[in-house]
């Protein structure tokens, strides 16, 4: 961002920045709120948007309340990611069916149609682009999830408001935007003004900016942005020590902690739902009832379900500490041997909507703790 021109438009204008998008024939997909959360759906444009509503977030607890601020960007992390768009929670992958004395396989098709994710926090790119490594590199890409990737314009949001199970600086992610985006704004309300800051990460970005004509940002509009991106990353509402955490989870498989965990864990698998990185699935087959036709079908899984790991004989990890090991470990200590990085990109989802509030970097730094 800092290498690049940074303009400023007055927030009465984000509707010409998104109608400036959907004119270039993407679908605006963003936050809105609903049924008390803030969840991502399609979006008409800038009025759609959750404006004046903030959340607050603790260890097995979120409420949204309204503000007197009434910014569009005031909120953290819903319990929805924006995985749910690239790997569909439910995807027919092909269909069988006979016509007169011939059985046929169709391939589904892939709904690749261009999209524009807007609100994209840095937590939230982070994740993306894990998942476009798991999906994207190696001997084994999948192309339905290459597809959709394709078509995808991103604008980003900087966080100028921590929350208070929030702890992105401890995983190197946020709070500002570095990288993966198309545009980044910073929303920025002071001293009786209200505008945002934006800035273009590619050439698509900057052709929209082109035709919008925004005035470039002054030396002290920069500042104030700066200032207010320092106060969020100062004000987490989580810390994680990462140093060496990789190899202490990795050698604490009989720690008799993962039993004290088990004990409050109801393996309703919540964490790996909510959470923007995690990527298990599993495929079933959904025959109809004439017998006619069936369908294979990838939906999401978790490794806190009991089948998750069945093999024949029985299921491997068959108790709840087992199950929250495997997790656990994998996000921060197995995942940087795969991948290179963590799996956790310090959203903070999995503390806030897990129901009995058990907070992994709580539980990540007693581990170490008592291994250390």
């Amino acid at each position: 961002m800092n290498a690049r021109t940074i303009f400023r438009f007055d927030a009465s204008r984000l509707g010409d920045l998104l109608d400036g998008i959907a004119e270039r024939g993407y679908r605006l997909l963003g936050p809105v709120a609903r049924e008390g959360a803030v969840v991502y759906d399609e979006l008409g444009g800038a009025d759609d948007l959750p404006r004046g509503w903030r959340d607050h977030q603790d260890p097995g607890r979120y409420r949204l309340e309204r503000s007197d601020r009434n910014l569009f960007f005031e909120f953290n992390m819903g319990p929805h990611g924006w995985k749910k768009y690239l790997l569909p929670a439910e995807e027919p992958l092909w269909r069988a069916l006979w016509r007169g004395e011939e059985m046929l396989f169709e391939e589904t098709n892939v709904d690749d149609g261009k999209r524009a994710f807007i609100g994209v926090r840095a937590c939230e790119l982070a994740a993306l682009a894990m998942l476009d490594r798991v999906f994207g590199e190696g001997d084994f890409r999948d192309d339905r999830y290459l597809a959709r990737r394709a078509n995808l314009f991103i604008v980003a949001v900087n966080c100028t408001r921590a929350g208070r199970t929030c702890f992105c600086t401890s995983m190197d992610t946020g709070p500002e935007a570095r990288s993966g985006f198309d545009l980044v704004l910073t929303e920025v309300a002071h001293g009786g003004a209200h505008f945002f800051q934006v800035a273009a990460g590619t050439t698509r970005g900057d052709a929209l900016l082109d035709a919008l004509a925004f005035e470039e940002a002054s030396p002290a509009d920069r500042n104030l942005a700066k200032r207010l991106l320092d106060e969020a990353a100062r004000s987490m509402g989580r810390h994680l020590n990462t140093g060496g955490l990789p190899e202490r989870l990795a050698g604490s498989g009989e720690h008799p902690h993962w039993q004290r965990i088990a004990a409050r864990c109801l393996a309703c698998a919540n964490c790996t739902m909510v959470c923007p990185t995690c990527f298990c699935n599993t495929v079933v087959d959904r025959p109809a009832l004439d017998g006619r036709s069936a369908e294979r079908i990838r939906c999401w899984d978790s490794c806190f379900s009991a089948d998750f790991s069945y093999l024949h004989g029985g299921s491997i990890r068959q108790s709840t500490g087992s199950r929250y090991r495997q997790w656990m470990t994998h996000k921060l200590s197995s995942w940087v041997d795969q991948f290179g990085a963590s799996g956790c990109v310090g959203c903070g989802r999995c503390i806030a909507w897990c129901p009995v509030g058990i907070d992994i970097t709580e539980e990540a730094e007693r581990i170490g703790e008592e291994l250390s």
